[in-house]
């Protein structure tokens, strides 16, 4: 990014939900709690941003900020060079845990709408907004690092520095975090994780998005010159429906209204992104706490050959009965992940002949879970089903964390920047809405489809999925105004309780978002309680779009005879 082409602001995202709490483990262990690996990248461009003006902007401090900023400070005197860094703080409500509790504040679980009460945290931090990186840019800081702050943040705040935004210039403030949201995941909105990954230059490293901002807060997604990847509409759209929760999409300085973004690709990698509409903030910050949730382990058993269900229902029993019986566990989890075809005479090779068994469980007490219970599942090996292999030999019980959204009133959070030993506090938003319009839902007209053809959905549909806490995202959008009226008025939530029976269980929500040409789904409570707790193969749901795309269903005939023509 350096190196590549001319930038005035060097940012980076570090911090996912499970990050924080790999950092809380990783800094239980007596290690840093910031992430370790920003150091090294500095390492490499720090001097070179010195000298060419550039700014950099980072939430690498994650748990320690300071901390990160004193190693900062060491690399630049061993390189010969004196950046001004700052720091951005208050995020950490640790400290404060019991003072907030006395004032009132509960910290009622998002989903589950129950308090915290006697639960203990290990970590609790709010999402600050980009105001305080503002400010440390307006007092000359050359480098900027945070502890949580939205993802955004990190692009609102230079944009609002530098084009002398107020406070509520709600629009402006609305495009950058459209802006900082499409930029903020690596290489996602110039070809990574695309669905239609086969028009992406794959032959050179694929390049990194840039965000060319403007005044009015319009803004261009692009990447620098002769790395690989693509942007168009298709994979700037993909990082929008990324990790959202509706047509909203809450900051701390402003709500971004993701149903107004219009996207115009203007050729040469380059999408302009202009029209989005802002709100005030509500009047309180999410704030991400984790608690100790116990122990658990996972053993998995290769299932092979004829009758796999059967086989792992039994094998399942079997390791129950060893254990002590399901009820003996906090949790107890199964899943069987098939192969993915086969060919019409069988298996074609072995690889293919298998299926595997996952069992994981969960506990307060680690000795039940820990290796002697994964030891109970190796000794069924040459007394179990034909074909019994496990993947690895036991292991102990790891500690997990569970993960605990909530609200704090954002008064009582008091953001700070530490400059040149000088601490000057950001005051929180003044004016805030907590109460919002219903968006009003136009369906598109519902076109005569004409003949059908059974082919998967992912033939006219891209889709990108992710994790929010315990809820998946899952967002389809469509590349014709044709292929968009079909998809707006036929997946419905009751379409696809019926296409995707295991998703039938959770709560279903369902937005549309028509400049994007997309359809939203939110499945609360897929993933459990967050990353680091949940017990499904997929705890992050990356694999949910694919999965969905992958789906027959009948489809208009002549939409897929146009999309399977050459783009």
């Amino acid at each position: 990014m350096v190196r590549g082409g001319p930038i005035d602001v060097l940012t980076g995202d570090y911090l996912a939900e499970l990050t924080m709490a790999i950092l809380q483990r990783q800094r239980a262990r007596g290690g840093t709690g910031y992430v370790g690996t920003f150091v090294r990248q500095m390492e490499e461009v720090l001097a070179e941003c010195v000298a060419g003006g550039i700014k950099i902007v980072a939430n690498a401090g994650g748990l320690d900020p300071e901390g990160l900023a004193s190693a900062l400070e060491t690399l630049a005197a061993r390189l010969g060079v004196a950046p001004r860094i700052a720091v951005v703080a208050g995020d950490d409500l640790m400290p404060r845990l019991g003072e907030l509790r006395a004032a009132g504040e509960r910290f009622v679980h998002l989903d589950k709408g129950v308090p915290l009460g006697d639960l203990e945290p290990l970590t609790a931090n709010a999402y600050l907004g980009g105001w305080p990186i503002a400010e440390a840019l307006r007092r000359g800081a050359d480098v900027v690092i945070t502890g949580r702050v939205t993802d955004a943040a990190l692009v609102l705040g230079p944009a609002a520095w530098k084009f002398g935004w107020r406070r509520d210039d709600w629009d402006r403030l609305a495009g950058a975090v459209a802006a900082g949201h499409i930029i903020e995941c690596s290489a996602q909105a110039t070809g990574g994780n695309y669905s239609f990954f086969d028009e992406v230059d794959w032959t050179r490293p694929l390049g990194f998005p840039i965000a060319e901002m403007h005044a009015d807060g319009s803004f261009v997604i692009t990447k620098h010159a002769k790395t690989g990847g693509r942007v168009n509409v298709g994979t700037v759209t993909a990082q929008l429906l990324y990790e959202i929760d509706g047509p909203r999409y809450f900051n701390p300085d402003v709500v971004a209204r993701f149903d107004t973004v219009q996207l115009v690709d203007e050729g040469g990698d380059r999408v302009r992104g202009s029209g989005t509409r802002g709100e005030p903030p509500p009047p309180t910050l999410k704030v991400a706490l984790n608690h100790a949730g116990g122990f658990k382990n996972t053993m998995s058993v290769r299932i092979a050959g004829l009758d796999l269900d059967d086989k792992a229902n039994l094998v399942e029993q079997l390791v129950a009965d060893a254990s002590g019986g399901r009820d003996a566990f906090a949790e107890w989890h199964t899943s069987l992940r098939r192969p993915a075809q086969t060919g019409p005479d069988g298996p074609r090779d072995n690889e293919e002949a298998f299926a595997l068994l996952s069992i994981t469980v969960k506990s307060p007490d680690a000795r039940r879970v820990g290796k002697g219970w994964a030891a109970k599942v190796v000794e069924l090996s040459l007394s179990s089903v034909p074909g019994h292999s496990i993947t690895h030999p036991p292991e102990d019980a790891t500690p997990f964390l569970v993960y605990w959204p909530a609200l704090v009133d954002a008064a009582r959070v008091e953001a700070t920047v530490l400059l040149d030993g000088e601490r000057t506090t950001v005051a929180p938003a003044t004016t805030t809405t907590a109460v919002r319009a219903p968006i009003d839902e136009l369906l598109p007209p519902l076109l005569d489809a004409g003949a059908t053809v059974r082919a998967p959905l992912g033939r006219l549909f891209g889709a990108r999925s992710g994790d929010k806490g315990g809820n998946a995202n899952l967002g389809l959008w469509a590349r014709s105004d044709e292929a968009w009226s079909w998809l707006a008025n036929a997946l419905t939530v009751e379409r696809m309780r019926a296409l995707f029976p295991d998703l039938a269980p959770f709560t279903l929500e369902r937005t549309l978002l028509p400049p994007l040409r997309a359809v939203h789904f939110t499945i609360r409570g897929l993933l459990g309680d967050g990353v680091a707790a949940s017990t499904r193969s997929d705890p992050q749901a990356k694999t949910l779009g694919e999965y969905v795309r992958a789906r027959i269903v009948e489809l208009p005939a002549s939409l897929v005879a146009s999309a399977m023509t050459p783009r």
